[in-house]
């Protein structure tokens, strides 16, 4: 198995929550010499460092500082996030009726929600504890399936095989026990996991994930199945090329969004001041002009990469027929009439000229003129920051589903792509 595959298949599986794909993104940067800038510090920076920061516990920049100044030739920006559809608790709804511990859920973006059901699910997020000098923001992750969302049986709903919609308040409770004892078993259990007392638990933010591990599925074992292919997937991708990135003359830099699955208006998402603030603190490094600033980013070029919907041969009909990438043939460039995507003639023809270079093929998606796409991070920091941007991704199976499907060659030419992108 290629080394880049089998780090795809460990990420997926450690990033069971945006607070915690951040963290392997963390882990990864810092295994490669990446130094932690806090953001209540002046940046000093030097022409070849490598570099990260982390907002709100998720979100993450990092960038490796160019040989030429910032105002010459600009950034090289690749950008993607690390949230994907989900279920989110809500800790004080944790009840027991007749022996049976539930806890009610949130749903957070649009998943697909049928999957969600009848599966063996996990507990992951992150917990604020009271210690003796405040309070500090640990992990968990139970590491087991804890939770359960089970159907009713079709004797009792003929009409669940008709398109049946669930009401998220009363029928997607998750059950977590037929037996407990404690008064709150949740919080019983993350106090035994972190090794703390329960009354030191004072805030959680946690949420359901599918246990499965991703794994390669296939007869040749050429396709990846696995939750949160969108867009972690994308972040692998411009990671693993950020991570090889080695004196450059442009400055590089990789960004990793939270909360694009529900509009990215955070203060860790792409519609906020994150990435204006980073950009302006670089070039003030190198200067003190705030000109060189706007000179920067007019010279700059902007990748935005979410994952693509690929042909499916079960629902062809959804698809213009002239533009249906398929798995395994290259990263897809996608265009929207309405600016969905941020794709136009010029920023295409840069994307394709990397791929050419280094012999990558690649494909183009629109929608039918019947139908409306999603919306990624491109269009939104291209009118924040007037950047030149192309929007791509690699075409998967299942989009928002608990479980997604892409090829596995697909995520190595696009790593191929990245890596002479930053150079």
């Amino acid at each position: 198995m290629d080394s880049s595959i089998k780090d795809l298949l460990n990420f997926l599986t450690g990033s069971r929550s945006s607070f915690l794909a951040s963290l392997e993104i963390e882990k990864r940067l810092k295994a490669e010499g990446f130094s932690y800038l806090p953001e209540g510090n002046p940046f000093k920076l030097k022409s070849g460092g490598k570099y990260y920061i982390r907002r709100s516990g998720t979100a993450v920049i990092a960038f490796v500082v160019g040989s030429e100044p910032v105002a010459k030739v600009g950034f090289n920006l690749a950008g993607s996030h690390i949230d994907y559809p989900c279920l989110k608790l809500k800790p004080q709804s944790i009840k027991t009726d007749k022996g049976i511990t539930k806890i009610g859920v949130q749903v957070y973006g649009s998943p697909i929600i049928s999957t969600w059901l009848d599966r063996e699910l996990g507990i992951a997020g992150k917990v604020v504890v009271k210690t003796a000098k405040g309070y500090k923001v640990e992990s968990v992750d139970f590491k087991k399936p804890v939770a359960i969302i089970p159907n009713v049986a079709i004797h009792l709903n003929r009409e669940v095989n008709k398109g049946f919609s669930y009401n998220a308040q009363t029928q997607l409770n998750a059950l977590l026990s037929v037996s407990a004892s404690a008064e709150n078993p949740l919080y019983n259990a993350i106090a035994e996991e972190l090794k703390i007392k329960e009354e030191q638990i004072l805030e959680t933010e946690l949420f359901l994930y599918d246990f499965a591990p991703a794994q390669l599925i296939g007869l040749n074992q050429e396709m990846i199945t696995a939750q949160g292919l969108d867009n972690l997937s994308m972040t692998h991708c411009i990671l693993s090329a950020l991570l090889k990135c080695d004196k450059p003359q442009k400055t590089a830099v990789g960004i990793f969004f939270d909360n694009e699955e529900i509009g990215s208006l955070t203060s860790q998402g792409a519609d906020s001041l994150l990435l204006d603030e980073i950009l302006e603190r670089i070039c003030l490094s190198q200067s003190n002009s705030r000109e060189d600033f706007y000179l920067a980013l007019r010279n700059s070029f902007f990748i935005s990469a979410d994952v693509a919907n690929a042909w499916h041969p079960s629902f062809s009909e959804k698809y213009d027929p002239d533009y249906a990438p398929l798995m395994n043939k290259g990263p897809v460039i996608k265009f929207d009439a309405y600016s969905r995507y941020a794709s136009n003639a010029e920023s295409s023809y840069h994307f394709i000229h990397l791929c050419e270079k280094v012999k990558v093929p690649y494909q183009k998606f629109v929608v039918r003129s019947d139908g409306t796409g999603g919306i990624t991070i491109g269009p939104i920091l291209s009118a924040r920051l007037g950047l030149n941007t192309v929007d791509i991704g690699n075409p998967i199976w299942a989009m928002h589903s608990i479980r997604e499907t892409g090829g596995i060659e697909d995520h190595l030419y696009l790593i191929k792509v990245l890596s002479q992108y930053f150079g």
